[in-house]
């Protein structure tokens, strides 16, 4: 077991935290597991490639880690009415879609690789960014203007630019006859 895997499974440890603590209107707490689950995120990255400690095995736990983290906190914070239920509903099924799409490929025996397209970065990077804001004003009662309302459209935009990039390359991949 590679020191970024360990890291990684650390990371699924402090979904349950950050959850307990919404639930309890703990946000200081959640605010920072949140953020040290996200450093946590950085930090294996850098491990596995620094000292080349890459692994199949980390190549799946890690973007999994990152979506039941930031799939957990999305839900939480709609549950609590801190972030629109559209939203989350958005960002939930594209997930579900990009699953349910490798899935049926692999049924199909066509099975697809998805590689993340720089849009789904982006989405992602914006997701966390939204999630962090919405924490840090609860935690630290703090208002940062209209971020959270920006943040908010942006992810929307991303999530259905994400999810129609995706749908297109899976298409291709699908429909392509070798």
């Amino acid at each position: 077991m590679t020191i970024p895997n360990i890291i990684t499974f650390c990371r699924f440890l402090m979904v349950p935290g950050v959850i307990y603590a919404l639930l309890q209107g703990e946000m200081v707490p959640a605010f920072v597991i949140f953020v040290l689950a996200g450093l946590s995120d950085g930090i294996d990255g850098f491990i596995a490639r620094q000292f080349n400690q890459q692994s199949e095995l980390g190549s799946y736990l890690d973007p999994i880690a990152d979506k039941l983290l930031l799939i957990s906190v999305f839900i939480m914070l709609a549950i609590l009415n801190y972030l629109p239920h559209w939203l989350v509903v958005l960002v939930v099924s594209r997930d579900v879609l990009i699953m349910i799409a490798v899935v049926l490929s692999s049924l199909m025996t066509h099975p697809i690789t998805v590689n993340p397209l720089l849009v789904s970065k982006a989405n992602t990077a914006f997701q966390i960014a939204l999630a962090a804001i919405v924490l840090a004003e609860l935690a630290f009662e703090v208002r940062f203007g209209d971020l959270q309302t920006i943040l908010v459209y942006v992810v929307t935009l991303l999530t259905i630019l994400s999810a129609g990039a995706y749908l297109r390359v899976w298409i291709h991949h699908m429909t392509d006859v070798e």
